[in-house]
């Protein structure tokens, strides 16, 4: 099957509204930092007659930058009510709220003379980006960079953000949204839209907080506020669009409305085939009804389904982005990159995991999302192997930089063709349509929870272990393409009740929902997985 015109359009409307705006927020406040300091610093003034401490200081700032990852958790406790009230588009259309809000709010906090605002609003948008999905690269580098400079004044400390990958609501609404539209030949490419989509968002931020143009006195408010003119053309342009067919068949029981909806799609009126299919599914999860978090974790037809998910978002996160971005900064000037210059190489990085992010959607259906989980952490892990060499290395070996500029960038291209986009689009196709809810509810709060893990951590990594911190990142990267060799199984051009077949097997039950765990170990061998 085709991309159609609408299909097209639907695609592109929701990760531009959702994940563009969620990539934008999570890099918007990395620039303009030293100026939004200044600015909690002069209000503070104003109020008290006296400067603000530098614990005061610190503390709001790393308000300011943890309420988004905050707010993420809590919209992926949201998701499963949302879509199963709303509908896919309706969650995201109701989303949108969580973004125009605050943009409001963050464009006006200058003029109102509160940065409470700001904290308040960086909580709403990170329930607004549980609804997308990614990895968290920039956070971490907020609330850490403080520790590069530990002498430096509190007005003058720059704490960039650099949060790549964080979830919210739109980080699990819309690949769930995009996975269920589309074809089956097409759901891997659609799939990974929204990630690519994210790293736009970051590339234009980045662009967009560059000194000369907003990154500075006067135009950060407009750099926090630009985050709602996406949301608001989407809510605009979305309605025009058909919901979830899937969705209205298995969950509305509305057939006449989930036929229209494929026709629209699918740009002809002959779509008996997909229709029979998702009749199979919604036959096939009728033993197994609602299912509930606590639900998935008891059945055993969906345990390898849960672990790889556990596995994948917590592989995503504890791989090293983190780190690799908070080491970034340090190996440019170690280079001989001047420090006005280092905004311009990290904007060229963003360029790069866009391009490759391009690259992964034309890819992953030749190449197949196992392959691409494969090479993307094995990449990731020699990566890391490799920079652990050059830091330890890079006082005594002169051109040692230089090999620390290509780790981070062979890291970047590593991530970018599987760790990043490719295990939000897992969950979609390895779990059906009454479990799907509540196997993104379990994803999100496993990423965000690796992400709060990460940023708690890692400072006391970073200063027991410096560069050798790496270590720990490539044995997790190790271990995660163990995982993904052993278990995790090819998905491209199968259906989604197929590919819950294949787990059928390696859950040892009879069926994709069986009455009864029953186990398999009585099967004849030609039935079991090679």
């Amino acid at each position: 099957m085709g991309l159609t015109l609408v299909l097209a359009l639907a695609t592109l409307i929701a990760a531009f509204g959702s994940s563009f705006q969620y990539g934008y927020n999570v890099a918007a406040v990395n620039s303009p930092s030293e100026f939004m300091q200044q600015f909690y610093n002069d209000t503070y003034y104003d109020r008290n007659e006296e400067a603000i401490e530098s614990f005061t200081l610190t503390l709001l700032w790393s308000l300011t930058v943890s309420m988004f990852p905050f707010g993420g958790f809590i919209g992926s406790l949201m998701v499963g009510t949302l879509v199963n009230k709303l509908g896919r588009k309706g969650a995201l259309l109701f989303n949108n709220i969580f973004s125009i809000v605050p943009a409001i709010l963050m464009g006006c906090s200058q003029i109102a003379q509160s940065f409470e605002l700001i904290i308040a609003s960086r909580l709403l948008v990170g329930i607004c980006a549980a609804a997308v999905a990614g990895d968290d690269k920039q956070l971490l580098e907020s609330s850490l960079d403080h520790l590069r400079q530990p002498h430096s004044s509190p007005l003058r400390t720059k704490q960039p953000s650099r949060d790549w990958r964080a979830k919210g609501i739109s980080s699990n609404v819309v690949p769930m949204y995009l996975g269920e539209l589309a074809p089956k030949n097409l759901r891997g490419a659609l799939g990974v839209v929204p990630q690519l989509f994210i790293t736009v968002g970051i590339l234009v931020a980045q662009l967009f907080g560059l000194r000369n143009l907003l990154a500075n006195e006067d135009g950060w408010p407009i750099l926090l506020g630009l985050t709602g003119v996406p949301a608001g053309l989407q809510l605009l342009l979305l309605p025009f669009f058909p919901e979830s067919p899937r969705y209205l068949l298995i969950e509305k029981k509305n057939e006449p409305a989930a036929e229209r909806a494929l026709q629209i799609l699918r740009g002809w009126n002959d779509v008996h085939l997909e229709m029979e299919e998702i009749r199979k599914e919604d036959e096939a999860e009728k033993a197994a009804g609602f299912i509930s978090v606590w639900k998935l974790f008891t059945m055993q037809s969906l345990r390898w389904q849960l672990i790889s998910t556990i596995v994948l978002m917590a592989g995503q996160q504890l791989s090293g982005v983190n780190a690799i971005y908070y080491y970034a900064d340090q190996i440019y000037l170690s280079a001989g990159v001047k420090s006005n210059d280092v905004q311009y190489v990290t904007a060229g990085t963003g360029a790069v995991n866009v391009f490759m992010t391009i690259l992964t959607i034309f890819v992953v259906e030749l190449w197949g999302r196992r392959f691409l989980l494969l090479i993307g952490f094995s990449t990731c892990l020699t990566a890391c192997i490799v920079l652990t060499i050059a830091l330890a290395l890079q006082n005594t070996i002169s051109w040692m930089p230089y090999i620390s500029i290509v780790c981070v960038i062979v890291y970047v291209i590593g991530h970018a063709l599987g760790p990043s986009p490719i295990p939000a689009l897992f969950i979609t196709e390895i779990f059906l349509q009454s479990s799907r809810p509540a196997a993104y509810m379990v994803g999100g709060s496993v990423h965000w929870l690796s992400n709060f893990t990460v940023g708690l951590i890692f400072p006391f990594i970073q200063m027991g272990l410096g560069p050798y911190s790496f270590i720990i990142f490539a044995t997790i990267c190790l271990l995660t393409t163990i995982y993904i060799f052993m278990i995790v199984p090819e998905t491209k051009g199968r259906t989604f009740v197929e590919i819950n077949q294949i787990f059928s097997k390696k859950n040892k039950v009879s069926d994709i929902y069986p009455k009864k765990a029953e186990e398999l170990n009585d099967l004849p061998p030609a039935t079991r997985e090679p």
